[in-house]
């Protein structure tokens, strides 16, 4: 009977049988225990068989789309009620087995009910959880009988125990009081379900509806429907995160967010919450937007607040804890506080504190409080987050309706640029949400300080508070660190910023700079920004570092300083346990006062952020236009009535109508005379953009309706402001617009689809088009409609354009370098115009990009046809006053106000003057026109260039349109395993070509540096524990010295002591030590101690900072070299690089890519080996106290190894999904601002909202599942932490008795189980952030691989004659050339003679090989056979540099770069400015250039945008001029210049060029009518070669025919 239930305690008496029921039954304690154990097991037999049945039917039972999808009344309330009840039963299970130890035989009853109460309510929550899930409540009903069972139990067991006195100071007393209390609670739960969901007793059970967000199957964010532990644990996320290893993480994946996180419903609290602050009284005051956001989401973060509160006091229980252990571990005199027994049963009961003396129960807690702990902190940063999330989602949606009303006098006059717009949506509401995401620190950290050294000075005394006082001293000047470090960024910025713009100059004009052999003059003006970028990189370096530093050296500094001023004050050191509860508190202060830095900055940005939102919520604002509906308000709902009756009809159709009291359409009349037939009409109007000067006065004029009204006159005279006027885009001063309304009837009037009348087309002059394809541009919104759309693309002439795209129609404009001329994108802009189907069309001088044959095209087709087909009224500004004579109606105007209106006919007959003037004019243009009709068209020309931007690309066939995407595809269509593999793998080829080019030196000093410092810091805990324990170890043995009364005896139990404590470290300092505290009396000693320790502290403090500096210099070498062959290896790359590389490609990687190398790597790096390095150390002083704790580690570092797999792999895809739907957003704002009239006239505001809130949430959902995911890795290796501090407690406390460590070495081991929980995530979170990181690192590496053009050639430079070439003589023989080995050939076999001083013209039809011919001169392009000889020399065997710099072109396009004239004409600074002038009189342009301010150092901006194109064309023939070479070649040079430029240029060419050989390369052929030699070429083959006037005279020739079809 070892294990009877009651016990058999043989006592004499038989009154104390324990089975004798003499006094009653209920008065045997025993048998009231075995009472409470009835309806647990009653329990267990009833849901058992519910469950297996359940379960097994599952099965079958179709799987609702989320097994969360419903909640009880009280779910979250029960859930925590059955975890405190857990909770107690431990409690309850934990004082029966110690008081079960204090009896004679085992006492079962003391702890069994314990233990199956535990099993029960673990089963209940299951079964509870199982119901909820399949939504049967009736089967609740058994657990609310559990309860009120349980509950009768306990409380006579309570009642028991209140007769027999025992009271509150007895342990079981107590938790016996708490099990009926939870019980009780529990109870009431289970009654409120009843009440609420009436599934019992009540006749009609209540019906439930899961929310709206579940029954959408697009809600993939289940956080708010999952039960309590999954929210705690972020359980749900499982298969999302496991699912991202077989394949990536899609947009389709994440699904839609739940409603009340999306930005509408977000924008609509803050909304109302700002509002509500504009009262009756004060209409006009500014509401506060603090105000407004706490009143919108001021509860969450009250919730986030209280967790953050709870999570750092638990994390006090750490040390705490440790402190006890520790402490009952010492050898010590004092006797713990004992229990008694109960004279009655002869059972022990426990006092209440006795407890917390054992220590198996303080690891327990310890595990407990952390797990606690660490479920609160994630929950609290959960909170904040999602918050954060939904305050950028309002705001984001208050901006864009803000910016939707913003008056256009604000964007025109500069009040509101598009930068700042830009700026507060991508800064300032980050800056906003980062600062939501840090608040609870600002209210917490001060209490988590001040309770930290409360708990130091209860521990240590005053000493304690000299080490605080040095983190406390130490944080402004990390203040300081952080401040300085955001300074040196901005200065950074506008280093880089600069660079790229030098960068992608060179990159446009690379061709020019190739051909002149300027590359290395631009590459070092590139290499010298970057010098002053890398100064300013080293200033962020040393701060960052510092920042480092300052956060090591802190907590061995406070430690230093606390124990040697406890040394001075107390003349003896502490105790182990003092010790280490001191040092586990330090580490605990640190985080706050160095997190307090980053808040407080983050507070001042958010502040400044919130002036700026209120300054721009609170700027002008649009009119209200109700008065285009009418002069009276239509009502919206009678027009959406009728629209909804009436069927769709084709337009081609007669008209027919559904209503029966609509059978007459009246026809219009076409007389402007009636007031009805005006579609607008303005009267007496004074209008001002907004600074009371009117810019339009007296304006009356009214638009005919159905008629083409075009409104006249000069630049400048307030045409299209009269348009923005008509649509209410500015401020009225005085008048009115009226608009007309239609008829009723008019309102059917239908195509295919019905006339918005409240809309208006409008086209602006300074084209605006979206990001998104062609068509989508065209339709803007409207149904599609193919026959409709391909008469709009005929009308523009836009097929022959569309057919040019990569895609068709379906090119995303303005992507990957796909951009479109002026021409195009006004050409668009007008399609969507006619595409929209309203009644009035505005178009702004539509024609001023367009050459005269499409302008020709447009307005028959277009406008004439198109539109007055369909009788739509329409407004046209143009100058092209050869279109008067369509006109039906026209108004003539004139520095802000009307000069005439009326028709052609009335203008002639009124105001012969201004008639006459016209007429001149239209000669003047007719003659132009003339003119023009000569040049081949400038679309021709666009159309060309497009073809060639897409042209060299097709040759790759379009699939290097992102390189690194296409590399990944090859390698992972082997299988799925292998796909598997690689996306979980750590890309170590790539680090370590990141490390390797930070130089080797630099490497080998991290790595040891770093190591070093470990071994250091862990040393200087080491010692301490070694120190205290010596204390320990004599106090001991003097006491045990006096109960002996030998002294003797205590030397040897001393050392005996000391060693058998010691070897276990088994390192030689140790044993010596000992051997020394044996010898050595302890106060010197002591001084022994305190020195080597202070000697270690100043050790690991300078390696602290030689560490940080190490790894940050090191970063700053590898991003210095890793630039400088980057930009060496593109600037020489060959010419076809650049024609398959996109442009955007190429300049990514000197932007986004350089940044992260410059500035992301090197921190997450050292954070990286920081963290590993920490837990690599504490796990090695762990194991070596005590070795069983390997054997529980490996299953730890298995789960750890699966955890960092799956979250890295699943952690990149959301990132790459951030970063990807970020972009979308920014666009779309940008976007809005810059075509608000546009968006406006069209009415299409609603469109944009609603695509906004789409983006938003869209980049929203990705976010919340990339913190979500944070969340899931941090709880998993938090829990992880608290398993290792538990299972190094454990093995510690019950190791078997041979090794017990010391009580120090235990408080160590312990403090380093405890930081490896802070680190164990953060290896995890810096090993995915460099993987992504290392990503920018590979894309730059793949460029280094590229072929760099032969410079050297395989002649010296001395062999060149020094004026070669002198006469200008070129030979070809045989030549074929391609661009590329893979390539067919673009020339093929070319024979010619050029004799010295000859000028040649070459032509033929577009890709006949004439331009690869001028690149050919050059050796631009692969010569794989035969040669070109000039002046005897082979030009292959030349230096490029050499070859290059002694020929000139000029090229199709004008390059100039930003900078001077000067720099522009002769960057290598080798010309006299005489030479330049004469140059610039050469080229008839020496008269503009002396006016200019500054003359030959007057500036030129970006791409030469400052002067015209025919000028820019003018400044390359002087450039070409400058260098005095023999042989200049022109490559279609006159191809965007007017004729009169064009004579000049051809005079030059004959007089200052007439001992040179030019060769020409024509556009039109007319330009070489006067050549000596003219070679037509067609495929790569010459096709006649000869003198103009012998080829004119063969009539069927190909020269021939060009003349004739050019003249």
């Amino acid at each position: 009977m070892a294990f009877s239930f009651c016990g058999n305690d043989n006592f004499s008496k038989s009154s104390h049988n324990p089975y004798s029921v003499v006094n009653g039954v209920l008065n045997n304690g025993c048998f009231v225990d075995a009472l409470n154990l009835v309806p647990h097991v009653v329990l267990l037999f009833i849901t058992f068989p519910i469950l297996f049945i359940g379960w097994g039917s599952q099965s079958s039972k179709v799987q609702i789309h989320h097994n969360t999808w419903l909640h009880f009344p009280g779910h979250n309330m029960r859930w925590i009620l059955t975890f405190s009840l857990l909770f107690v039963h431990v409690c309850e299970f934990a004082e029966g087995i110690v008081s079960n130890q204090m009896q004679n035989t085992n006492h079962l009853h003391l702890f069994m009910p314990a233990f199956m109460g535990f099993v029960a309510a673990t089963t209940s929550v299951v079964y509870y959880h199982n119901i909820e899930t399949s939504n049967f409540p009736k089967l609740l009903l058994v657990l609310f009988i559990y309860w009120v069972l349980a509950f009768i139990t306990k409380s006579i067991k309570l009642w028991k125990f209140a007769e027999e006195h025992i009271g509150p100071q007895h342990l079981r007393f107590c938790i016996t009081a708490l099990l009926v209390l939870l019980y009780g609670l529990l109870m009431g739960v289970e009654i409120n379900v009843i009440r609420v969901r009436r599934y019992v007793f009540f006749a009609n059970p209540q019906k439930v509806k899961p929310p709206e967000d579940l029954q959408d199957l697009g809600v993939r964010f289940l956080q708010p429907f999952v039960n309590l532990l999954s929210k705690a644990t972020y359980w749900w996320m499982n298969p999302l995160i496991m699912g991202a290893h077989k394949r990536p993480i899609e947009l389709k994946k994440i699904g839609k967010l739940p409603i009340a996180m999306r930005a509408l419903t977000n924008y609509l609290r803050l909304k109302d919450a700002y509002e509500d602050q504009r009262t009756a009284e004060d209409p006009n005051r500014a509401p506060s937007i603090w105000r407004s956001m706490y009143r919108a989401f001021g509860r969450p973060i009250l919730l986030s607040s209280t967790f953050r509160y709870l999570a750092d006091l638990l994390g006090f229980a750490g040390p705490l804890c440790i402190s006890g252990i520790v402490k009952h571990l010492e050898p010590s005199k004092n006797a713990t506080v004992m229990g008694e027994r109960h004279p009655v049963s002869n059972l022990y009961f426990m006092s209440s504190t006795e407890l917390l003396q054992n220590t198996s129960v303080l690891a327990v807690l310890l595990f407990l409080a952390l797990v606690l702990q660490r479920t609160f902190l994630q929950a609290s940063y959960y909170v904040t987050i999602e918050t954060g999330i939904n305050l950028r989602g309002a705001l984001l949606a208050m901006i864009y309706n803000k910016i939707l009303r913003l008056s256009t006098s604000n964007m025109s006059m500069g009040e509101m640029t598009l930068g700042q717009i830009n700026n507060l949506v991508a800064i300032e509401t980050n800056q906003l949400m980062w600062f939501l995401f840090l608040c609870p620190n600002l209210w917490a950290m001060p209490v988590q300080i001040v309770m930290g050294v409360i708990l130091l000075y209860y521990l240590l005394g005053p000493s304690a508070l000299v080490g605080a006082s040095v983190i406390v001293l130490l944080a402004p000047v990390q203040y300081l660190i952080a401040t300085k470090l955001a300074d040196t960024q901005k200065s950074t910025l506008e280093h880089s910023t600069d660079r790229l713009k030098k960068t992608s100059e060179i990159l446009k004009g690379i061709k020019l700079l190739k051909l002149y052999a300027w590359e290395n003059i631009f590459c070092d003006s590139v290499e010298d920004t970057r010098g002053k970028e890398l100064t300013s990189l080293k200033t962020f370096a040393f701060y960052t570092s510092m920042s480092i530093f300052m956060n090591a050296a802190i907590p061995i500094a406070a430690v230093l300083a606390t124990f040697v001023m406890h040394h001075f004050l107390t003349q003896t050191g502490p105790t182990p346990s003092e010790a280490f509860a001191a040092l586990a508190l330090f580490h605990i202060l640190v985080t706050p006062l160095f997190l307090l830095s980053t808040v407080v900055r983050f507070a001042v940005k958010a502040l400044v952020s919130v002036q700026k939102l209120g300054e721009f919520l609170q700027s002008d604002e649009i009119g209200d236009d109700s008065w285009r509906n009418g002069d009276m308000s239509v009502s919206m709902e009678a027009g959406k009535k009728h629209l909804g009756v009436t069927k769709a009809i084709n337009r081609k159709q007669p008209m027919r109508y559904q209503m029966d009291n609509y059978e007459q359409p009246t026809r219009r009349q076409m007389r402007p005379s009636e007031t009805e037939d005006v579609a607008v009409k303005v009267t007496n109007g004074f209008f001002t953009w907004g600074n009371n000067l009117s810019t339009l006065s007296d304006i009356n004029i009214r638009i005919p309706t159905g008629q083409l009204t075009m409104i006249v006159g000069q630049v400048g005279c307030g045409k299209s402001s009269l348009l923005l006027a008509m649509l209410g885009e500015m401020q009225t001063n005085d008048g009115r617009v009226y608009w007309s309304k239609l008829p009723d009837n008019e309102t059917l009037y239908e195509g295919n689809f019905s006339k918005n009348r409240y809309s208006v087309a409008y086209a602006t002059q300074k084209s605006w088009l979206l990001n998104a394809t062609v068509e989508e541009n065209i339709t803007f919104g409207s149904p599609f409609n193919k026959q409709r759309y391909k008469a709009v693309i005929d009308a523009c002439s836009l097929q022959p354009d569309i057919d040019l795209l990569p895609f068709g129609d379906q090119t995303e404009i303005g992507e990957r370098g796909i951009n479109l001329s002026g021409g195009q994108r006004q050409r668009i802009c007008v399609a969507r115009a006619l595409y929209q189907n309203t009644n009035i069309v505005f178009l702004d001088d539509p024609f001023s990009a367009l050459d005269i044959h499409l302008s020709d095209h447009l307005m028959q087709e277009g406008i004439l046809k198109f539109l007055q087909d369909d009788k739509r009224t329409v407004v046209l500004v143009t100058h092209k006053l050869q279109y008067l004579i369509h006109a039906d109606w026209i108004i003539a105007m004139k520095d802000g106000y009307v000069l005439r209106e009326g028709t052609l006919k009335d203008i002639q007959t009124h105001d012969v003057e201004l008639y006459d003037h016209w007429k001149t004019l239209m000669n003047r243009q007719d003659t132009e026109l003339e003119k023009d009709i000569q040049q081949d068209s400038q679309t021709t020309l666009e159309r060309k260039t497009l073809r060639r931007a897409f042209y060299s690309r097709e040759a790759k066939n379009q699939v290097d349109d992102d390189e690194e995407e296409e590399e990944e595809e090859e390698e992972d269509d082997d299988n799925m395993s292998t796909t598997t593999n690689r996306r979980s793998k750590i890309p170590w080829r790539v680090c370590w070509c990141y490390l390797s080019s930070g130089g080797f030196f630099m490497v080998f000093l991290m790595v040891s540096s770093k190591l070093l410092k470990h071994s250091v810091i862990v040393a200087i805990d080491y010692w301490l524990a070694i120190w205290t324990n010596s204390k320990t170890k004599t106090n001991a043995a003097a006491g045990a010295a006096e109960a002996a009364g030998a002294a003797g005896a205590a030397a040897g139990a001393a050392g005996g002591g000391a060693g058998g404590g010691m070897l276990v470290g088994s390192s030689l300092p140790t044993v010596i030590s000992s051997t020394l505290t044996t010898i050595a009396p302890p106060a010197e000693s002591d001084w022994y101690f305190l020195m080597v320790f202070i000697i270690l502290c100043a050790a690991g403090i300078t390696l602290c900072l030689i560490t940080s500096l190490t790894v940050e210099f090191l970063g700053l070498s590898a991003a210095t070299n890793l630039h400088h062959n980057l930009l060496n290896k593109i600037i020489h790359a060959p010419i076809r690089f650049f024609d398959i590389t996109p442009l955007g490609q190429i300049l990514n990687r000197f932007s986004a890519d350089t940044n992260i190398i410059d500035q992301h790597i090197p921190p997450t790096l050292e954070s990286l080996t920081r963290s590993t390095l920490l837990c690599l150390s504490a796990i090695g002083v762990i194991s070596s106290i005590t070795p069983a704790f390997l054997l529980a580690l490996i299953p730890l570092a298995v789960a750890f190894y699966f955890i960092q797999k799956y979250f890295r792999v699943a952690s990149k895809d959301l990132q790459d999904l951030d970063d990807s739907t970020q972009l979308p957003l920014l666009c779309h704002f940008s976007e809005t601002a810059e075509g608000l009239t546009t968006i406006r006239a069209f009415r299409h505001e609603a469109r944009f909202k609603q695509r906004m809130l789409e983006l938003t949430d869209t980049n929203n959902t990705a976010y919340l599942f990339l913190s979500a995911a944070n969340r899931w890795l941090e709880v998993r290796t938090d829990y992880l932490g608290a398993v290792i501090v538990l299972t190094a407690a454990g093995a510690s406390i019950w190791g078997s008795g041979s090794w017990l460590p010391s009580a120090g070495l235990v408080g160590l081991g312990l403090t380093y189980a405890l930081t490896v929980t802070n680190y164990l995530n953060w290896v995890v979170r810096n090993l995915a952030d460099l993987e992504v990181q290392m990503a920018a690192v590979k894309k730059v590496n793949s460029f280094l691989s590229t072929e760099s053009e032969n410079y050297e050639g395989s002649m010296d430079t001395s062999q060149v004659p020094e004026n070669w070439p002198q006469d200008g003589e070129i030979k070809i023989q045989d030549l074929c050339v391609r661009y590329d080995p893979m390539l067919k050939p673009v020339l093929k076999h070319v024979n010619m003679y050029i004799e010295p001083g000859q000028k040649v013209g070459i032509c033929g039809r577009t890709g006949s090989g004439k331009s690869s011919l001028s690149l050919a001169f050059f050796n631009m392009v692969d010569i794989f056979e035969g040669k070109i000889v000039i002046d005897g020399i082979d030009i292959c065997k030349l230096p490029l540099q050499t070859l290059r710099s002694r020929l000139s072109i000029i090229l199709q396009d004008p390059v100039l770069f930003s900078g001077s004239i000067r720099f522009n004409l002769d960057p290598e600074r080798t010309c006299t400015d005489d030479r330049l002038w004469e140059a610039l009189e050469i080229a008839q342009l020496k008269h503009m250039v002396k006016a200019l301010p500054g003359g030959l150092d007057a500036v030129v901006t970006e791409g030469g945008e400052n002067f015209s194109v025919g000028q820019r064309q003018l400044f390359c023939l002087a450039r070409a001029f400058v260098r005095k070479s023999s042989i200049l070649i022109m490559d279609e040079a006159t191809a965007s210049i007017d004729m009169a430029t064009e004579n000049i240029l051809q005079k030059v060419v004959m007089t200052a060029f007439a001992d040179r050989t030019v060769v020409t390369i024509a556009h039109r052929v007319h330009t070489i009518l006067t050549a000596d030699l003219v070679i037509v070429m067609k495929r790569g083959n010459i096709l006649e070669y000869d003198k103009p006037e012998t080829l004119l005279e063969q009539e069927d020739g190909m020269f021939a025919s060009f003349v004739r079809a050019d003249m």
